[in-house]
């Protein structure tokens, strides 16, 4: 196809739920605001768009928690998150609204031409229905626990802690989220993509045309669905929030929230130009998602096969998908507010928005999970930003002004020409980088202009010579003036308010060249340090928040009544043989010896006991479980776990020499 003559760039669209935090800035806004600056920098014709999604059950779930409507925390979080971004400097050309009627249009469109097109099938399914609350659950209504982690919280469609695609019969043990009882089943119509045949007639060969140039995590997790083999997947649901189905017989269903988000894209594009086709249309057009790693099915397969099976428009040529951010060694969690928020920060550290964006980018989780530290947010702002960068830039404008009241001199471009060299070759290294999605290598090689500028005034010391050979001095400022200038327009897609200010104090306007004369701008720091009270009050914060998570937000499951208790046989066994599941890093294969007989049991325990540490632990099981499934391997029970303040699994041990088969009562 040639070189691209277009660039479509797609953020995630963040749900409308919540505030951002800075895991989604690592895992996808950051990155693509990035990649947007670069590309307009090499003049190249891009759209870059995003918006919220306002749909599916995250969005009603907090509707019934903080007893209002859908339509108002939609409203809410929108202003509360577009204004966030705009503050931090993430331009998008359009921040849209899946709520809005062109996404409403766009969407009900798609969905009648694959109706059309006989792209669906239509099925009568069993589903689970809140006998309580009178309604079907969809995915997200629906918890439990994993089957291939053992987490407990897992929602219907993903395990949020092993990032599994789930179905909800899939899941141990479900419970509604509407009211915590377990769910019965009911027979429901919907309308199904056929993933299974498109899989076969497209996705295949589609994945494997990017083995070479997608992210291996991304290819890999696509590759691990493909190599389960999809299934149909509905693209309808019973629900009151959302777009409904433009088909006779679908009243009371709405589409599915993956269906219709995809969609806003289009519709965000379609919303600020006339020309949207052009970019959504034309094989020209480069389409890049960017996206967190818990997306990646959603924009790999189902949103491609959605294209597809259309025909009319063009598929992502690259996903590159980061890894998750945790936060000070655990994971970033909404629900325990454990996390750093946008507006907070913004709030809170003013003038700062530069210093988040250099330290995600110099951590970003691009091949694997990364750990965002206040401690560490301290280091590379005082040792890097300040001490380097900020450091080169004052010395040069401060120089400067002392020997030439702030008049740049005249020089010879080729009298150091080593030192140029040295610094286009780290332009072009960092080009390379940003080319092909490496934002932290990128910002690390631009960094290292900073230290060749610094170098080069500690080898020609200007402030030594300006007395015998004033200019040699000026000759070696303007020299500096230009790396700084070199530096500043390179740094703007990583930290455009740094480029824009170091501008700004070389009296340069946009596109400005220097020029011998030119006068500039009184310095001022780029940079100042994070002291210790700061960190202690963002550290001071989370202890907080932890303390209040203690206190307030351990709850008791609905009540049940003797004989629900009465079911369970508990047995103490002993555990005489361990090992790790195969691919599965939370999983071991236990033996255990009940006395009348000896059971294999698959654990989620792997994060917190080695095989060897949980060789024989006196246990408690649940023997009457009905087997289940795990990576292949048939479990027969549980066993009992509690979690202390850490998150740290302990066994739930019986005392006084019970033996082994004894029932617990």
């Amino acid at each position: 196809m040639g070189s691209p003559q277009r660039h479509l760039i797609t953020c995630a669209l963040p749900y409308a739920n919540g505030p951002i935090h800075i895991g989604h800035l690592a895992g996808c806004l950051l990155p693509s605001d990035i990649y947007a600056r670069y590309l307009r920098m090499k003049g190249k014709d891009i759209l870059f768009v995003s918006g919220t999604d306002e749909h599916g059950v995250p969005i009603t779930l907090k509707a019934r928690k903080e007893h209002t409507t859908p339509q108002h925390v939609v409203d809410q979080y929108y202003d509360l998150i577009k204004n966030a971004l705009t503050e931090f400097g993430i331009q998008f050309d359009n921040f849209s609204r899946t709520s809005r009627p062109v996404h409403h249009e766009m969407a009900r469109d798609f969905f009648l031409k694959l109706l059309e097109k006989g792209v669906f099938t239509v099925d009568t399914t069993e589903q689970y229905f809140d006998k309580e609350a009178n309604q079907f659950l969809a995915d997200r209504y629906i918890t439990g626990t994993c089957p291939n982690c053992g987490n407990e919280n897992a929602y219907g469609d993903q395990c949020e802690k092993c990032g599994t695609s789930l179905s909800p019969r899939e899941l141990i043990n479900p419970r509604s989220a509407l009211t915590g009882n377990a769910p019965v089943l009911k027979e429901t119509k919907n309308w199904f993509l056929p993933l299974d045949r498109i899989q076969e007639s497209f996705l295949n060969e589609f994945i494997d045309s990017h083995k070479a140039d997608w992210k291996s995590h991304v290819y890999g997790q696509c590759m691990s669905w493909l190599n389960d083999g999809l299934r149909p997947r509905a693209m309808t649901r019973d629900l009151d929030w959302g777009i409904p189905v433009p088909v006779e017989g679908a009243e009371g269903k709405v589409m599915y929230v993956w269906f219709d988000a995809p969609i806003g894209y289009i519709s965000a594009t379609k919303e600020i130009t006339p020309d949207w086709e052009k970019w959504w249309k034309d094989e020209r057009t480069e389409l890049t998602h960017f996206i967190g790693k818990d997306n990646i099915v959603f924009h790999c397969l189902i949103f491609p096969a959605m294209l597809h099976e259309h025909g009319d428009f063009i598929l992502p040529k690259n996903v590159p998908a980061n890894e998750f951010l945790n936060l000070e060694g655990d994971k970033i969690s909404t629900s325990r507010d454990h996390a750093v928020w946008l507006h907070e920060y913004l709030r809170e550290m003013p003038g700062r928005e530069d210093e988040l964006r250099y330290v995600l980018t110099s951590i970003s989780p691009e091949t694997k999970d990364a750990d965002f530290s206040w401690k560490d947010y301290q280091a590379r702002v005082n040792n890097e930003l300040v001490a380097i960068l900020g450091n080169w830039v004052n010395r040069v404008v401060v120089l400067t002004q002392k020997y030439f009241d702030g008049a740049i001199q005249e020089y010879d471009p080729g009298k150091y020409e080593e030192v140029f060299a040295e610094a286009n070759e780290y332009v072009r290294s960092a080009d390379e980088s940003a080319e092909n999605f490496r934002f932290k290598e990128a910002q690390a090689q631009l960094l290292n202009i900073a230290r060749l500028g610094n170098r080069f005034l500690q080898e020609t010391e200007p402030w030594k010579l300006i007395k015998e050979n004033p200019e040699e001095t000026g000759t070696i400022l303007r020299a500096s003036a230009e790396l700084m200038l070199m530096f500043a327009d390179q740094i703007m897609p990583f930290l455009p308010r740094t480029g824009e200010r170091i501008r700004e104090m070389m009296n340069l306007s946009k596109g400005d060249k220097i020029n011998a004369g030119q006068i500039m701008n009184t310095g001022e720091l780029l940079f100042t340090k994070v002291e210790d009270d700061i960190i202690e009050v963002q550290l001071n914060k989370l202890k907080k928040e932890e303390k209040m998570e203690d206190k307030n937000e351990q709850t008791i499951k609905p009540e049940i009544v003797y004989d629900d208790f009465a079911k369970l046989d508990l047995r103490v066994g002993t555990i005489t043989e361990a090992e790790k599941v195969e691919k599965a890093d939370r999983l071991l294969k236990l033996t255990v010896d009940l006395g009348f007989e000896v059971r294999t049991i698959v654990s989620g325990i792997a994060e917190h006991f080695t095989p060897e540490e949980a060789k024989g632990q006196h246990v408690v099981v649940v023997a009457n479980l009905a087997p289940r499934k795990l990576r292949g391997i048939e479990s027969n029970g549980m066993i009992l776990m509690a979690e202390d303040s850490s998150g740290k699994l302990k066994f739930v041990a019986p005392t006084g020499g019970a033996d082994n088969g004894s029932p617990v009562t």
